[in-house]
Parts: structure tokens; C-alpha cells; sequence
């Protein structure tokens, strides 16, 4: 595309899915990577559409999005291979319970149907679990999708409403008005949208954003053993310990009848290598909550680098020291279920519209301090 309004950096399923929204609105969108759509974060992951709400804007986001994505998802559910297994959240002790009954409380009152569980109705609802649990909670619409697939489809959708992209040539560097490339060509936008993932720090480096180490495992074919995406009561409250690592079980029924493992955060870690010791206490936690899974076949393991922040928000907004230049990142583990909502949100910041949600919360001027 010669002259294109928006210059979008990164194909994943943020950067296409702002790419789309922007294109939809009468921006004439030029996507860039240096890879296939879908090739890098977004690879990586395990495609839970979550609510989560250990913030009031966390799931102001998240709301917002899922939103857009039942109304995709109507559409295209086929193509995103969506399950709509819904969340177990499990209590394992009275305390995590408290944090449950609080959990289906605040999802309830946004009208995201969350049913509190006895433990007798958790290991009747999946007989897999360790017996003796104290509860959970079961959020029937959460649900799972294949991100990369999704962000091929929107990259689709993109050039078909007259949106050009640009893959296979990396980005050099960013200014106000463009971007080079690593060929030497410069190309020109009246805004360049930054949503890079853990790329994003080499292209600005002022942008404090950090990867956060994770790794996954895959089962062989077990069907009919689990129905529901099960998490511990725990995730995203376990601590990290002194190696920076924390591990809070999370499993996931594919469709082809196998098992998604997860989840761990390591920080520090620059190397994408799977580390046996971290492999094995992740394998231990999901075992601990699943304890059939001791007698299962893994078949594959990997790692990937979510693109994280400080205070755990997205980085959504302009860049405070360079015109034109708006930012789509560190999402972190949630970047597949908030795509849509940070396209709608950053495009209205970028129209200059009334932001949808509170925008403050998410703009890159809370690190100013970088800046200095």
C-alpha cells in the first residue's frame, strides 16, 4: 500500500485485530512483521477467553472484549476452532473458597454467569480431580479458541476490506511519522501503532515492558476425561519464589481430546529453552490438582515470552514522547481474551472518541518516570 494512514508493527492477535479496527473505520492500514501472522506470542498460549477481575479495569477490559468476541465468534467459531468448555476456578482449602465465593460475586454482578460450587458438585461436574476439594466456581462462558488461527482470520479480513500487510522484513526502527525497515526502506504513516510483544522494548526501548517466561505441555488423545478448563484458586495469586518462579495449575480440554498444561511465570529468563526442573514442578502442580494425569503420555513441550509490565496492566495509548507513535502491549496472559477490547479502545483514543472504558489506567504516561 503506497501512503497508508496507520503503520500497525506485529501481526499477533493485538496488532491484527487493532490493524482491523482501525481499518474498519476509515483508516488505510499497512500491517508489518517479521514473521506470519500469529507467529510469535500469540503462538505460544493457551487461547482462554477468561474473565478475569483481580483489578475493577482488568475486567472492565475483559468484559468489554468478550463482548466483541461472542459477536466474532458467532461468526467465525469454526474457523477460531472455539470450545466452549467453560472455567472450573478450584478451591483447594476454605481460604482459596473465600476467594471463590468473592469471585462469583463480582463476575455475577457484570452479568457473567459464575455458580458457586460444593466440592461434591465439583467432583461430580469432573470425577478427574483430586478428591477432598473445597469448592470452585464454574464460569459456563469462558471458553477456548486457537489464536494463531484467529489472527490469520483477521489478517484475512484486513485485506479484504482494502488493508495491505508487509511479512518477512523486519522493522529497524520506529519514528513519529514511519518506520524503517531492516532493508534500509523507510516507509510513511500519518500514526505507527506499536503492538509487538516482547519485541516491543527493542523498538522503543523506553517502553517498559519485559518478558515473562511460561511453559506448556500436551497430552496424547484422552477424550471424554475432562470437560472444563480447570484452574487453581491460586493463579495469579501464587508467589513467585527464589528462583522468580511461580506455578498455579491450569488445564485445558482440546477438542482432539488431549490436554493443555499450564501455567508457570518465570521472570529473568532470556533463553527460550524448556527447562526440565521448571517442566516437571509445572507437571507436578496440574498433577496435584488432576491426579490421572501421572498415567498420561506427554507428547510435546514449550515455552513461550509473555510481554509483561510493572504493575500488570497493558500499555494502551500514545506514546508520551513521540507524535504519532501509539502503543498496544504487555498484555501478558491475557492478550488473547482483551484483543478486541484494546483494538476498540485504542482506536477510540486514536479518533479522538470518548475512550469506552477509563483509558488512564492503561496509558503509557504512568511511566513518564521512564522518560526522565
Amino acid at each position: 500500500m503506497s501512503n497508508p494512514d496507520v503503520i500497525v508493527v506485529g501481526a499477533g492477535i493485538i496488532g491484527a485485530a487493532c490493524a482491523l479496527e482501525l481499518q474498519s473505520l476509515g483508516r488505510k492500514v499497512l500491517l508489518v512483521d517479521e514473521h506470519h501472522p500469529g507467529a510469535g506470542v500469540t503462538a505460544a498460549g493457551m487461547g482462554h477467553l477468561v474473565a478475569l477481575d483481580e483489578t475493577d479495569d482488568e475486567l472492565d477490559l475483559c468484559m468489554l472484549s468478550l463482548a466483541r468476541w461472542d459477536s466474532y465468534l458467532s461468526r467465525k467459531g469454526g474457523i477460531a476452532e472455539h470450545a466452549q468448555c467453560g472455567t472450573l476456578w478450584v478451591a483447594e482449602d476454605e481460604a482459596q473458597m473465600a476467594h471463590a465465593v468473592a469471585r462469583a460475586e463480582r463476575l455475577a454482578q457484570r452479568g457473567w454467569s459464575a455458580s458457586l460450587l460444593s466440592g461434591a458438585e465439583l467432583a461430580r461436574l469432573e470425577p478427574s480431580l483430586r478428591k477432598g476439594m473445597a469448592g470452585g466456581v464454574r464460569v459456563a462462558r469462558d471458553s477456548a479458541v486457537f489464536p494463531p488461527a484467529v489472527a490469520r482470520e483477521l489478517t484475512e479480513q484486513l485485506v479484504a476490506k482494502g488493508g495491505s500487510t508487509l511479512f518477512g522484513v523486519p522493522v529497524l526502527r520506529i519514528g513519529s511519522n514511519g518506520v524503517q525497515l531492516s532493508s534500509g526502506e523507510r516507509l510513511s504513516a500519518a500514526d505507527v501503532v506499536v503492538a509487538a510483544g516482547t519485541g516491543v522494548t527493542r523498538l522503543l526501548p523506553d517502553i517498559p515492558v519485559f518478558p515473562r517466561k511460561g511453559h506448556l505441555a500436551i497430552t496424547d488423545r484422552y477424550p471424554g476425561r475432562l470437560s472444563h478448563q480447570l484452574v487453581s484458586m491460586g493463579y495469579g495469586q501464587t508467589e513467585a519464589g527464589s528462583d522468580a518462579l511461580a506455578v498455579a495449575a491450569n488445564v485445558q480440554p482440546r477438542a482432539t481430546g488431549q490436554w493443555l498444561i499450564g501455567s508457570c511465570r518465570q521472570d529473568g529468563i532470556e533463553h527460550a529453552d524448556v527447562d526440565p526442573r521448571v517442566l516437571a514442578q509445572l507437571l507436578r502442580s496440574a498433577i496435584d490438582l488432576l491426579p490421572c494425569l501421572a498415567e498420561m503420555r506427554i507428547l510435546r513441550s514449550w515455552t513461550g515470552m509473555r510481554p509483561a509490565t510493572r504493575d500488570g496492566r497493558p500499555i494502551i495509548g500514545r506514546h508520551p514522547a513521540l507524535d504519532h507513535v501509539w502503543l498496544a502491549a504487555g498484555h501478558e496472559g491475557l492478550g488473547v481474551t482483551t484483543a478486541f477490547g484494546t483494538a476498540q479502545l485504542l482506536a477510540d483514543l486514536m479518533l479522538g472518541r470518548p475512550p469506552c472504558i477509563n483509558a488512564g489506567v492503561y496509558s503509557p504516561s504512568r511511566f513518564t518516570h521512564a522518560y526522565v
